[in-house]
């Protein structure tokens, strides 16, 4: 198998060039550039850090292998969808030190899956909808650090400002996804919870304001656009995945509506099932290139960042 690494970063050697520059340095800290340091953890999960503060995206690190969609050489347990839910402490611990807070889309395992361990291991405050809380509490995160969200409050911490934008989840199954379920409060779980008991219990966004740069992310490749109408970031976390072919030009609403971004860095493109170490070549190729030509023709001063998974760069 070739070595998925060295394959991306060829790619990301090919496709800069087209872009505006911006700096890939694992050493650098944005502490010392006043830039805003990445690191893409996979699926929708990213590392983010102005050198003050930490903050998680959708941090899921164990990429669990799946009966109906694991590689076959990927010798791992493979995991049914109504298997008790299990993170890989020890690979969580390797990647994650530190954060001060856990932004969660929706509730999917994919999203939410490893935050319980991670925020008991780093006592981050976590931001998301009544089901992401639910489900946390029921692995014994205390409420203090809970905060939950229904989309379109506007918080204001010290060093650090996020603003909670409504969405919606991608359409898969060919438009036919819909899923109304949600936690509360009175919902009775008990952990370790089942992988299908991660429900997506609604989507959001959320306009993450550091000192020197807004961030939008997303967690879906689908999104409501009167709601990011006028939030203009200049850094933009744009779902790129198949599902996103099945919505009308969602490549041109997308730049349009966010005020065509400098910076635009796909999420969740990846195979989330399987291991770091394998090759995301395919995707890269199949899913990354399209979308590079077509921000190039529709936002020339914009550039796009293909991130290599783990691999910390920054944005000046």
């Amino acid at each position: 198998m070739r070595n998925a690494r060295s394959i991306q970063n060829l790619l990301v050697a090919i496709i800069l060039p087209l872009c505006i520059s911006t700096q890939f340095n694992a050493q650098a800290s944005s502490s010392q550039t006043d830039g805003l340091q990445f690191k893409y953890l996979g699926a929708a999960g990213w590392e983010i850090s102005d050198g003050n503060i930490v903050v998680l995206i959708d941090p899921y690190i164990s990429r669990l292998k799946y009966t109906d969609r694991g590689h076959p050489d990927d010798e791992r347990r493979a995991f049914k969808r109504d298997d008790r839910a299990i993170s890989d402490e020890a690979l969580i611990d390797k990647t994650i030190s530190r954060a001060d807070f856990i932004l969660v889309h929706h509730s999917h395992f994919d999203h939410l899956g490893d935050v319980p361990y991670i925020a008991m291991k780093t006592g981050a405050k976590v931001i998301g909808t009544e089901t992401t809380m639910a489900i946390l509490r029921a692995y014994g995160i205390p409420d203090e650090q809970l905060y939950a969200v229904g989309g379109g409050e506007d918080y204001q911490f010290e060093n650090f400002s996020v603003r909670v934008v409504p969405s919606i989840h991608s359409a898969l199954n060919e438009k036919h996804y819909i899923d109304s379920r949600r936690y509360n409060r009175d919902t009775k779980l008990k952990a370790p919870l089942r992988i299908n008991q991660f429900i997506e219990g609604g989507s959001l966004m959320f306009l993450a304001r550091f000192v020197n740069h807004d961030v939008l992310t997303m967690g879906s490749m689908n999104f409501v656009e009167r709601e990011l109408q006028g939030l203009n970031p200049d850094i933009l976390l744009a779902g790129i995945n198949g599902s996103r072919m099945g919505l009308y030009e969602y490549d041109r609403r997308l730049v349009e509506v966010t005020g065509r971004p400098a910076t635009i860095i796909p999420t969740h493109w990846d195979s989330f099932s399987h291991p770091y170490s394998f090759s995301q070549e395919a995707n890269v190729t199949s899913k990354l290139h399209p979308f590079v030509d077509t921000v190039k023709t529709l936002s020339p001063e914009s550039q796009v960042i293909i991130p290599v998974h783990l691999e910390p760069f920054v944005v000046e």
